[in-house]
């Protein structure tokens, strides 16, 4: 917790992908004269404009900074899918997982993000009482019910949000 915050007051600010070297940053390697071009030529990172992420209602958001040809910024926003972030957690890199402080065999990011959903097969699972009681008709089909359950819940979620 301690390191994830650590991590974060420093990246918080941070608007562009710049990843300059560190060892290069105190020299003098323009001399007294020459000033640096912004470091676009040394930084090793992408140079992409992060994204300002925001939670609207059970969806996130990215909101960028969009420069016109004619003049001012403006905001434009983009829903985060969750094909995208397994996208982005997949791509990060097993020195910056060691960095973050996780183990690259028991704790990738990626599998925070179910993709599969294990469901046993028929003879397997248990019966159901289909009236809730567990006295009532019996069911094999447990799994229409329970979907059914998970629909309901979430719509009922839905409506508490709004």
């Amino acid at each position: 917790k301690l390191r994830f915050n650590r991590v974060w007051t420093v990246c918080k600010k941070k608007r562009r992908c710049e990843n300059e070297d560190r060892q290069n940053k105190d020299n003098d390697e323009f001399g007294p004269s020459l000033k640096s071009n912004g470091g676009v030529d040394n930084h090793g990172g992408c140079g992409n404009v992060q994204p300002a992420v925001r939670q609207a209602a059970l969806q996130l958001k990215a909101a960028f900074e969009v420069a016109q040809e004619d003049g001012p910024k403006r905001k434009e926003s983009t829903p985060i899918t969750p094909e995208t972030a397994h996208s982005i957690l997949r791509r990060i890199s097993e020195e910056d997982l060691r960095n973050m402080g996780l183990n690259s065999d028991y704790a990738r990011p990626e599998w925070m993000i179910l993709t599969v959903l294990p469901v046993p097969p028929p003879p397997v699972r248990p019966s159901i009482s289909m009236d809730g009681t567990g006295t009532g008709m019996r069911n094999e089909d447990d799994l229409t019910y329970k979907l059914g359950d998970i629909i309901r819940a979430n719509g009922n979620v839905k409506q508490a949000i709004r």
